[in-house]
């Protein structure tokens, strides 16, 4: 089952926003502009991914 942190909706005002997805064992971020993070064993590192792609 796949469970998600926050909406994956695209905003219209073009603004990123990210998800985090849990995929078996695995966590990854998302992103509505297609981006996505690499699946880590740790929800709090692919937060940080999203954290990361979303400043730049």
């Amino acid at each position: 089952m796949t469970q998600q942190d926050r909406s994956a909706h695209p905003r219209a005002d073009g603004e990123h926003t990210t998800t985090t997805v849990e995929q078996g064992r695995f966590c990854l971020a998302r992103c509505t502009c297609g981006w996505r993070g690499p699946a880590r064993r740790a929800r709090s590192m692919a937060r940080t991914d999203a954290q990361r792609h979303t400043d730049n």
